[in-house]
C-alpha cells in the first residue's frame, strides 16, 4: 500500500468518527500549549530580568557586607545566620572616593515601619540614602526635589514617597509640604517618587519612602554601619582592575591582611547576569519538565484509544486482510492514524499556546504595570513538532501492531 492511500484511508476513519477523534487529540493540545506557554513565558521572564540588570548601566558595582568566614559568593546584606554585619561605614566610602577610578559611592539604609498620616497608616519600606545614590541609581520623582548633602549632614527630617504611599495616606490630596510620622518621628514630604518600578538596586519604589541615611541609621534603626554601597566606577577603567582597587582599599580600611577573609563582597554586572540567568534557566527547565508530563499521558490517551479502535474495527481488519491486505498495510494505516492525530493535535496546540502567551503578555503589561516583552522561542515551537511527532509513532505502534497481526478467519468471525 502506498503512503498516500494509508493516509486517505486513515483520514476517512478519523473524520467518521470526529468527536472521539478530537477527545483523543485533547490530551495532545494541552500538552503542547502548556510547553509553549511555559517555554514562552519563561524565555520572556529571563529577558525581561536580564533588561533590568543592563539597564542599570554597566559601570555600577554593588559591595555587599558579608561574614569573613563565608565562601559563599551571594549573601544577604545585612546578615549571615542572624549575626548582624556591620562592616561598611562613612571611612569606606571616603577611603574609596579617594580613587581616581570611582565616580561615585552609594549608601543605604533600609528597614520597615508603617507610615502615619492623620488616621491613615500604611506598610513601607524607608531607604535611607546618601547623596551620591541619587545620582548613580536610576530613581526619578513625579514631583517635588531631591534632598541634599546639607540635610543629610543636618538630619533633617524630608522624605519622598511612592505613588501607593501617597495614595493611601493621602488620596487624592497633594502630598507636598505635609508632614507624615515614621516610628513617631516626623518627616517632611518634599517629592513623589515616580510610578515606575525602579532599577535592579532600588527595587520597587511604590511602597517606598526615601530619606537622608542620616536619619534612617541612627535615628530610626540606631546603627552606623550601611547595609550596602553601589560604586559607579569611570568608564575609561576596566572592570577587573575597578574591583581590585575596591578589594585592596576595603582590605586596607578594615585591616584585613588576608583577601580570603575579607568581610565584604564585590558583585558585578556579569556576575548578576550569570546568576539570574541560570536561575530562570532552571525554573524554566523545571516548569517546561512539569508541562510536559500532560504530553506522557496524552500519549496514553492516544494509546487507549487506538486499542479500543482496534477492537472495534476487528471485522474490518479480517475484511481487509481476506481480500490481500497485507500486516504491513494494516500496521501502516494504523500508524497513520495515530500520527494525524498528533500532528493536528499538535498544530492546535501551538496555535493555543501561542495565543494564551500573547494573552499572558498583554495581561502583565495591562496589569502588572511592567514592560513585559512578548517573546515566543523558536524552540519552542520545534520542540512542540518533534514532540508531538514522536508521540503519534511511539504511543501508535503498540496498537497499530496488534492490528496488524491480527488472524483474519478470527478477525472476520469477531462479533
Amino acid at each position: 500500500m502506498r503512503i498516500t492511500d494509508a493516509l486517505k484511508i486513515s483520514w476517512r476513519g478519523l473524520v467518521r468518527a470526529r468527536m472521539r477523534s478530537f477527545l483523543t487529540m485533547l490530551g495532545i493540545i494541552i500538552g503542547i500549549s502548556s510547553v509553549i506557554l511555559l517555554m514562552s513565558l519563561g524565555q520572556s521572564a529571563q529577558n525581561y530580568i536580564l533588561d533590568q540588570v543592563k539597564g542599570i548601566g554597566s559601570n555600577l558595582v554593588i559591595i555587599n557586607p558579608t561574614a569573613s568566614s563565608s565562601s559563599s559568593k551571594f549573601q544577604p546584606p545585612s546578615a549571615v545566620l542572624g549575626v548582624i554585619i556591620k562592616t561598611l561605614r562613612d571611612n569606606d566610602i571616603a577611603a574609596l572616593k579617594r580613587e581616581p577610578a570611582i565616580a561615585e559611592v552609594a549608601a543605604e539604609v533600609r528597614g520597615i515601619s508603617r507610615a502615619v498620616y492623620g488616621n491613615n497608616d500604611t506598610a513601607i519600606t524607608y531607604i535611607g540614602v546618601n547623596e551620591d545614590f541619587i545620582s548613580a541609581v536610576n530613581i526619578t520623582t513625579s514631583r517635588g526635589v531631591w534632598f541634599d548633602q546639607n540635610d543629610i549632614d543636618s538630619l533633617n527630617h524630608v522624605a519622598l514617597i511612592g505613588t501607593n504611599v501617597a495614595k493611601n495616606l493621602f488620596g487624592g490630596a497633594d502630598p507636598i509640604g505635609k508632614s507624615i510620622r515614621i516610628k513617631n518621628l516626623p518627616f517632611q514630604v518634599i517629592g513623589i517618587l515616580s510610578s515606575s518600578k525602579g532599577s535592579l538596586f532600588s527595587g520597587d519604589l511604590g511602597d517606598a519612602v526615601i530619606m537622608p541615611s542620616s536619619v534612617a541609621a541612627k535615628q530610626l534603626q540606631g546603627i552606623d554601619y550601611y547595609s550596602a554601597f553601589i560604586v559607579k566606577y569611570n568608564d575609561r577603567y576596566d572592570i577587573n582592575f575597578v574591583k581590585s582597587r575596591i578589594t585592596n582599599v576595603l582590605l586596607t580600611d578594615h585591616g584585613i591582611t588576608d583577601p580570603n577573609k575579607a568581610d565584604f563582597q564585590i558583585s558585578t554586572q556579569d556576575d548578576l547576569l550569570s546568576l539570574l540567568g541560570n536561575i530562570t534557566a532552571i525554573l524554566s527547565i523545571f516548569l517546561t519538565s512539569i508541562a510536559a508530563i500532560s504530553l506522557v499521558v496524552g500519549g496514553i490517551g492516544i494509546m487507549n484509544i487506538m486499542l479500543v479502535s482496534v477492537i472495534e474495527r476487528t471485522k474490518e481488519i479480517g475484511l481487509r486482510k481476506a481480500v490481500g491486505a497485507e500486516n504491513n498495510d494494516i500496521l501502516l494505516q494504523f500508524l497513520c492514524e495515530s500520527v494525524i492525530l498528533t500532528f493536528f493535535g499538535g498544530a492546535m496546540g501551538i496555535a493555543l499556546g501561542a495565543a494564551a502567551s500573547y494573552l499572558a503578555y498583554i495581561v502583565v503589561n495591562k496589569f502588572g504595570g511592567i514592560v513585559w516583552g512578548f517573546s515566543m522561542p523558536l524552540s519552542s515551537i520545534l520542540l512542540a513538532v518533534a514532540v508531538s511527532s514522536g508521540i503519534g509513532l511511539v504511543f501508535g505502534i503498540y496498537p497499530a501492531q496488534k492490528a496488524a497481526r491480527k488472524n483474519p478467519i478470527e478477525a472476520l468471525h469477531y462479533e
